[in-house]
């Protein structure tokens, strides 16, 4: 699949619990004290090679790196994003046809 739009929500519940499991091992067995998963869907997400990824990335209390964005974006969205978002999520916009 290209993304995680094109994913089926059986196929992805399927790879989220693999990203599960790839998480809880590398807590074990690096002696991780947490994890980010990182995805990518979508030109503007810098996605280079369209298709379904995780990234399990072993994070260490202060290792020193950060995978959170240091700044805003300089797009602007029209009105209020969450009220956006409620409505397409309450209409069912979300959903594949």
């Amino acid at each position: 699949y290209a993304d995680v739009f094109e994913t089926p929500p059986e196929v992805l519940a399927v790879t989220t619990a693999l990203v599960q499991r790839v998480a809880e091992a590398a807590r074990t067995a690096l002696n991780a004290s947490g994890v980010n998963i990182l995805s990518a869907s979508g030109p503007g997400s810098e996605q280079s090679v369209p298709h379904l990824h995780f990234h399990v990335v072993p994070r260490w209390t202060d290792d020193g790196i950060s995978t959170w964005p240091a700044g805003h974006s300089t797009h602007h969205v029209t009105g209020d994003p969450g009220a956006r978002l409620a409505d397409a999520l309450a209409s069912g916009q979300h959903h594949r046809s």
